[in-house]
């Protein structure tokens, strides 16, 4: 081979390996999270887990993919280790899909069907579509399925491209002295463990092996045992993502390991030793694509009906090899929601916009629970009470810190149009919610203030007080409901009500002046009723911007003050009919 070969060959593995990728994330995408949530809503049952982890695998395309999500499921606490076996096994089975969709290329005859079947019929068309779909097509689902098109005919190109690169290889002594050598079961193993270790799929190196196919230098005693080693590497890609995770999420990396180490070593001892005993013809004899594929699915579905009774056992071999450490239970529960946001679902955009969106929602139950425990103790303090609410409020300042953190890292993936404005509505409105948290440490304050130096309103202020609390509670729940639905609907009518805690805020005051004059109340009890009003109207704004916030967004555009200007203004009439409609439910006494 010349040097033009040498880079034909490099080049067209390339494409073999972009257009792996670019199926894959259009597939992805096209799923929408799906996949990974019928994964993660699986039950105990253990061939299912087997028949999804194959069903899955065989739609991404990626066995590593599946078990580093498996993993992601276990370490943020979604799936237990038992559940997690069965989906292993089931991916490594579903990942021999891409070995036969690859073995389409050796098809032969001159039936019209099987000229069709034939990816250098189909890929081309395929391809323009795609690029139809890419350019001109304004429809996201379309786009994503384009990309998968384009990424099927870029794959299958970089696939002839490199096999037709290595056909001279054929006629090279050198290359075919090292396949033989290859033919050794150990050597072998070792050789397909490496090769899929490196590029970290082995439905690409399995591909590899299709494409040296064709120079029928590759016989089954060679193709074999690669094939074996290749399942060995494919779990690399899980063990490296296991670093840094829990104890659970460990062994079902250790799980795949020994899975295919175990079901490796049976079929490597019993083939070998019936070879010896009966002596296999075939083994000499040239494979092909279609081979290729035929082994790689053998093994995998003998090794999962050898392995799966044992599933039990598998687990508790991964516990044996990753031991327990005594930990506190209430700090794993603590951390339990923010364990969703692990960094393997990264790799999965819509997925972790789900679990982001899941942990805001918990985010904001958090931040409600903390506001309306402090307004509980103007009217019912308790040092408990006062302890649970900056015990929440730190609660609150943890999800906004590691939720933020990971909403940066998720906006640098590939992500479609609706979740990019999911993803925005997120990051503004969790800035809201602490700061709603923060305001109730202002009110538990102010009450604790009242508590220690046993101050108490007037039956009055307190009536108004009562009135203005319902108001913002209103506003509170409303809010919230817009944000956890994403009801552009319900945002409409929150406005309005901010209007009017912005009016019982001021009413509030002057009535307060006015006792204060009359010598019915005193300075003291005014600061703290101005603190506590003051802190309920902020909450009240931080409101109106989650209604906002969520409406702009949603509409592609976000400017607070030029929208709340259209709507107090531009619709005044029916804005401030709404505003009646309110203070009619929050009228003073």
């Amino acid at each position: 081979m010349d040097i033009f070969s040498v880079l034909t060959m490099v080049g067209g593995l390339a494409l073999f390996l972009y257009g792996m990728q670019v199926m894959g994330d259009g597939l992805a995408k096209v799923s929408g999270g799906k996949l990974e949530r019928i994964l993660e809503n699986l039950t105990s049952n253990p061939i299912k887990a087997v028949l999804l982890g194959t069903g899955v695998t065989a739609v991404i395309q990626s066995s590593s993919a599946t078990t580093v999500m498996v993993v992601g499921f276990v370490n943020s606490g979604i799936m237990k280790l038992n559940q997690a076996v069965g989906i292993i096994m089931g991916a490594n089975i579903g990942t021999t899909v891409t070995s036969w969709i690859l073995s389409l290329s050796g098809l032969q005859g001159d039936n019209v069907f099987v000229k069709l079947c034939k990816p250098s019929s189909f890929s081309p068309l395929l391809a323009v579509i795609g690029v139809i779909f890419l350019l001109f097509i304004k429809d996201e689902k379309k786009k994503d399925i384009g990309a998968i098109m384009v990424g099927f005919a870029v794959l299958m190109f970089g696939m002839e491209t490199m096999s037709d690169a290595v056909k001279p290889l054929a006629n090279v002594p050198e290359f075919t002295g090292i396949l033989t050598a290859f033919s050794n079961p150990v050597l072998g193993m070792i050789a397909g463990a490496v090769l899929t270790a490196i590029i970290q799929s082995s439905s690409a190196s399995v591909g590899i092996l299709q494409a040296l196919c064709v120079t029928g230098a590759v016989s089954y005693g060679v193709a074999i045992p690669i094939i074996m080693g290749q399942n060995i590497g494919t779990c690399v890609t899980a063990l490296l993502s296991s670093i840094g995770a829990t104890k659970n999420a460990k062994r079902a990396a250790m799980v795949h390991l020994y899975f295919n180490i175990i079901g490796t070593v049976v079929f490597m001892v019993l083939f070998y030793t019936v070879n010896a005993v009966v002596g296999f013809s075939f083994l000499g004899t040239a494979t092909n694509a279609a081979g290729i594929a035929v082994i790689h699915s053998l093994f995998n579905v003998f090794a999962t009906m050898l392995l799966l009774p044992f599933g039990k056992g598998l687990e508790k071999l991964a516990c044996l090899t990753i031991r327990d450490d005594v930990q506190p239970a209430e700090v794993e529960e603590e951390r339990k929601e923010l364990q969703l946001l692990d960094s393997r679902f990264l790799e999965k955009p819509a997925f972790a916009m789900e679990q982001s969106v899941h942990v805001a929602n918990k985010m904001a139950e958090e931040s409600k629970r903390t506001l309306f425990t402090a307004m509980d103790l103007l009217w019912n303090y308790t040092e408990d009470g006062a302890k649970k609410v900056g015990e929440l409020e730190n609660l609150v300042d943890q999800y906004e810190d590691e939720l933020g953190t990971y909403l940066v890292k998720l906006s640098r993936q590939n992500l479609s149009v609706h979740d990019s404005h999911t993803l925005s509505i997120v990051l503004h409105c969790i800035g809201d919610f602490e700061r709603i948290s923060d305001h109730a440490i202002n009110i538990m304050e102010a009450a604790q203030e009242m508590h220690d130096k046993k101050l108490i309103f007037s039956p009055k202020a307190e009536e108004e007080l009562k009135v203005f609390s319902r108001a913002v509670q209103d506003i509170v729940e409303k809010a919230y409901a817009v944000f956890r639905d994403q009801d552009e609907k319900l945002a409409q009518k929150v406005e309005p009500l901010e209007a009017v805690v912005d009016e019982l805020n001021q009413e509030v005051k002057k009535r307060h002046i006015r006792r204060l004059r009359e010598g019915k109340c005193t300075i003291e009890l005014g600061f703290i009723l101005s603190d506590i009003t003051t802190s309920l109207e902020r909450v009240a704004d931080h409101c109106s911007n989650i209604a906002v916030c969520v409406t702009q967004v949603r509409e592609d555009t976000y400017d607070t003050h030029g929208y709340l200007n259209s709507v107090k203004n531009e619709d005044s009439e029916i804005f401030r009919g709404l505003v009646l409609e309110e203070e009619e439910k929050y009228l003073l006494p």
